[in-house]
């Protein structure tokens, strides 16, 4: 596989990740790293987005993922390759 091999995952972050800038934290991280995609809160109470880019950026944010923002406790990481459309930039979704 190429480093420059484009990819997309589909991840779900459980813990204490809603209420302390999970979302916002993940979408500057992405951009910094050049990916495309989306996160949401979901109403368990877990973060869910899809992430697109060249694996080593995507190997990276999915290190940040795991840990998160200084206030997150993460406790799970589901990091799933998927198919999904190609979207300019990073969004928080409603």
């Amino acid at each position: 596989m190429s480093e420059n091999t484009t990819e997309s995952y589909r991840f779900v972050v459980a813990g204490r990740v809603q209420g302390v800038g999970f979302r916002q934290a993940a979408r500057m991280r992405a951009e910094q790293l050049g990916l495309r995609g989306w996160v949401r809160n979901r109403v368990d109470g877990s973060v869910e987005g899809v992430a697109s880019g060249e694996v080593p950026a995507l190997q990276r944010f999915k290190d940040w993922l795991l840990h998160g923002p200084p206030l997150a406790q993460v406790d799970t990481l589901q990091w799933t390759a998927t198919t999904t459309e190609r979207q300019p930039g990073f969004v928080v979704l409603h």
